[in-house]
């Protein structure tokens, strides 16, 4: 039985059936003792097997292909509590710190994501991320934490409703990004993102990485980020600085290709930010303030 019924926790997973067995020992040791959900995104090492023999509480969803982040979604489809904590294959939450977002999140009703302080293993060190979250120059008064524009896929308790009604991971980001795309789309609707120092995640990164098609994924996605949401000048700017980063990493070709043959698909979805958004967005990636008179667009309703 779920001992508090406010929050479960999604894990994500694939060939990884080692690690995510320790995952799950540690998160099944939880106090909060909150259900889990293992969204397996088509494993071929038997992960699914493993899951049924070694943790039978645990409960299991089958994806039939790999559908990379958006495999969270099928996850919080199952979800019956009013918050969701997400963790990967290689990250499990400290004791305490579910109870703690659910409380911050029963008082801050404005609030959509906490996201957590991550202690990467086996250093015991925190991520720099999440000092830079730490240090946010955004407003945040009226918020429980220093308020965010993003958040860490693997390390966040979300509103279950936010999540939904903000349509999730979008399926063709696939991974790198992904969480930038829903921030924007849970910000556009007026929800709030903050970083709590006092949630704590360990991360405990696995080798079992293909780190170029990473990188290769990466570039493209921020390329559709910007052309899906930010305002033509805005947009522009960010792609002549993402183009730079991808020549760096010998990725301009590669990247800028795969994301021209989602061009059309861009286009359709295209709905530009709430200017105070995009505001906000420049501030933390630029360091500075937007110009008064940078172009904007009326935001478009968004397609369900």
């Amino acid at each position: 039985m779920n001992a508090n019924p406010r929050i479960s926790i999604v894990v994500l997973t694939y060939n990884r059936a080692d690690e995510l067995m320790g995952v799950l020992h540690s998160l099944q040791a939880l106090p909060e003792r909150p259900e889990i959900i293992v969204v397996d995104n088509a494993s071929t090492d038997g992960t699914a097997d493993r899951v049924r023999a070694e943790h039978p509480q645990v409960r299991l969803v089958r994806e039939p292909t790999n559908r990379g982040a958006a495999g969270r979604n099928s996850g919080v489809a199952q979800v019956r509590t009013p918050y969701v904590a997400f963790c990967d294959d290689d990250t499990w939450w400290a004791p305490g710190a579910l109870a703690r977002a659910a409380d911050l999140l029963d008082a801050h009703p404005r609030v959509a994501a906490l996201n957590a302080r991550v202690i990467v293993e086996p250093e015991g060190r925190t991520d720099p991320t999440c000092d830079v979250m730490a240090h946010s120059p955004l407003d945040a008064r009226g918020l429980p934490g220093p308020a965010l524009v993003g958040f860490m896929a693997g390390a966040v308790v979300m509103r279950t409703t936010a999540f939904l009604e903000a349509g999730g991971y979008e399926p063709r980001f696939f991974l790198g990004a992904e969480e930038a795309l829903l921030a924007f789309d849970l910000q556009a609707r007026g929800w709030a993102l903050c970083y709590r120092h006092d949630m704590v995640t360990h991360h405990h990164p696995s080798p079992a990485r293909d780190l170029h098609r990473r990188r290769a994924s990466l570039i493209r996605n921020r390329l559709w980020l910007a052309w899906l949401r930010l305002p033509l000048a805005v947009a522009w700017d960010e792609t002549r600085s993402v183009m730079r980063d991808a020549r760096q990493q010998g990725l301009r070709r590669e990247g800028l290709r795969a994301a021209m043959a989602g061009l059309p698909w861009v286009l359709r979805q295209r709905r530009v930010l709430p200017q105070q958004v995009v505001r906000d967005w420049w501030l933390v990636h630029r360091g500075g303030a937007l110009a008064a008179d940078a172009p904007s667009t009326p935001v478009v309703a968004q397609r369900q």
